[in-house]
């Protein structure tokens, strides 16, 4: 029995989250579903973490154990064939036996779109948040320097499991401007419960001067706690999960 490691891409739109739950719509239940399909009589697939509803992947990692006797390509067109067309397998690999998608992880990188307009624009709408008025982006880009470094981030997020900790590394932050409009990228070791998108919302109101950077550093330095709130789900996406190299995939697939 062979150990894979996935690579898959969904739109979360119509998902409640990533993990299973009971007379829910969710990427896990869909996936299983697909894989069970091909002959899997595993109890639960593994995966890198639990996005929310609403939020979107590329490179959602999953990893489960099965007895396969074809190349991993076709696995790949045989689970597409199978899966919703809001899900798409990017990638198969084997892997280690001891890989874990989440555990074996170094560091995680998420992706935030938003555009500013002040009325509503249906076709940008499910893949960015529309935010009005516009932040000073000069200000954003502050806010990004500021947060990078290990540090308690309570004031910025829940464990992701009861009594857990609150340090974290954020090893890069950075907003970018186009003419489709703002983007921010944030990589980290981990993230907390609702970090990227409180961070978000965070950086887009000291853009539009609801609160001050004083705070803001004050809540980095001393963890106090800013006015509750997150960015929209849907601008939301992890982009990419990374690993130590050789410890997610073996030489021969």
């Amino acid at each position: 029995m062979a150990h894979y490691k996935i690579i898959l891409s969904y739109d979360g739109t119509h998902f409640v989250g990533f993990q299973r739950q009971a007379q829910a719509r969710t990427v896990q239940l869909e996936f299983e579903r697909a894989l069970a399909q091909l002959g899997w009589q595993g109890k639960t697939i593994l995966a890198a973490g639990r996005t929310d509803t609403g939020v979107h992947a590329s490179g959602q990692v999953i990893a489960f154990e099965m007895d396969w006797l074809h190349p991993t390509q076709a696995m790949l067109k045989a689970l597409n064939a199978r899966l919703p067309e809001d899900m798409a397998v990017v990638s198969v690999n084997t892997a280690p036996a001891d890989f874990h998608p989440r555990y074996s992880a170094v560091s995680r990188r998420y992706r935030y779109r938003l555009f500013c307009s002040p009325e509503r624009d249906p076709l940008r709408e499910r893949y960015a948040w529309r935010i009005w008025p516009e932040p000073q982006f000069l200000k954003l880009v502050e806010a990004a320097k500021k947060i990078t470094g290990v540090r308690n981030f309570s004031a910025f997020g829940a464990p992701t499991r009861p009594g857990g900790h609150t340090i974290r590394e954020v090893l890069s932050a950075n907003w970018h401007s186009s003419k489709e409009g703002l983007t921010f990228e944030i990589t980290a070791n981990a993230f907390l419960y609702h970090m990227v998108r409180r961070v978000t919302n965070i950086h887009v109101r000291i853009g539009q001067g609801l609160i001050s950077m004083e705070d803001y550093q004050q809540a980095l330095d001393s963890e106090k706690k800013l006015s509750p709130g997150l960015a929209a789900p849907q601008g939301l996406t992890l982009v990419e999960v990374i690993y130590l190299p050789g410890s997610d995939t073996l030489a021969i697939n």
